[in-house]
């Protein structure tokens, strides 16, 4: 399975701009040291599950790929639910796990005191536009139009091998 976030993404350009913006680098949390498998279980969700897993290397395929985020992010940011562990306690061999209620990003983001209520009638504002119905369907249009780019690019890339093959008959 490809991982997104090993050391061939990390390159002398995204190291010069996270020291100029004064980031430190790093692959994880400190003392976190197996935050590796949820960044992968996001990357799933998220991004492979809708965008699958062939190389996007033109163009075209970069502006597909916007128009599929363009709906998705919406999508998960404001209607898709998630459960968050609220506890962790083990008893024994067993560990207990309590979640909080499945809730969007959105809603947790308006329940939480950390914002101010300035940026949370903004987003609100932004809720009210969206139709979850619609973006769904963009999405699965999107996405489609993506694969459909993807699979022209591979059967233009074949085509060159099987003339190849054929002359050798």
């Amino acid at each position: 399975m490809p991982r997104d976030n090993g050391g061939e993404f990390i390159n002398r350009t995204l190291l010069a701009w996270c020291n100029a913006n004064r980031i430190t680098f790093t692959r994880s949390r400190p003392y976190k040291k197996n935050d590796n498998c949820f960044v992968e279980q996001k990357n799933f969700k998220c991004v492979r599950e809708y965008s699958g897993y062939a190389r996007l290397d033109t163009p075209s395929e970069r502006e597909a790929l916007a128009r599929v985020y363009r709906s998705l992010c919406p999508l998960l940011n404001y209607f898709l639910p998630t459960i968050k562990l609220i506890t962790k306690t083990r008893v024994g061999s067993k560990v207990r796990k309590v979640y909080d209620k499945p809730m969007s990003p959105y809603q947790r983001l308006l329940l939480s005191a950390d914002f101010p209520d300035t940026v949370k009638a903004e987003l609100t504002r932004r809720y009210q536009r969206y139709n979850p119905v619609t973006l769904q369907q963009e999405v699965h249009q999107a996405v489609e139009a993506l694969a459909e780019l993807n699979r022209q690019k591979t059967l233009i890339r074949q085509q060159p091998l099987a003339a190849a093959a054929l002359e050798d008959f």
